[in-house]
């Protein structure tokens, strides 16, 4: 059984090693989040992309190769991190934590967007059309 601590410990295992040994609450402090605030929120889209392939990943390895040991998955996770982090820095691309953090969240972005189609069009809209 896994609990929301055993849960706590596997994601900083996977951000560890894609943050350089960088905890979740490493990650929060620097970008300046309270606590209730999901990292995952606070991300563009590059840094969205690493994060999300790191656990896309971790969890295709724990499926194919039957891992059930939470000990094991921790090192799953980790040392997909790890490569992930290893091809940005193969590619010459900038490492996760020195990307910048967006001025709003993408809650934030999903509210304001809803906000806006829910009041209509308005004079800044293009109302053309291809038709």
């Amino acid at each position: 059984m896994l609990t929301a601590q055993d849960f706590g410990i596997f994601q900083d295992h996977g951000y560890k090693g894609l943050y350089d040994g960088e905890t979740a609450a490493d990650i929060r402090a620097r970008k300046g989040l309270r606590g209730s605030q999901r990292i995952l929120d606070w991300m563009g889209s590059e840094e969205l992309a690493a994060n999300y392939f790191r656990i896309t990943q971790t969890e295709a390895k724990i499926e194919r190769e039957g891992i059930t040991e939470k000990s094991k998955a921790n090192e799953a996770h980790h040392d997909m991190g790890r490569a992930v982090r290893q091809f940005i820095s193969d590619q010459g691309g900038t490492m996760p934590e020195d990307l910048p953090t967006p001025e709003k969240s993408i809650q934030q972005l999903k509210r304001q967007q809803q906000k806006r189609v829910q009041s209509g069009p308005t004079l800044w809209d293009d109302e053309t059309t291809d038709d």
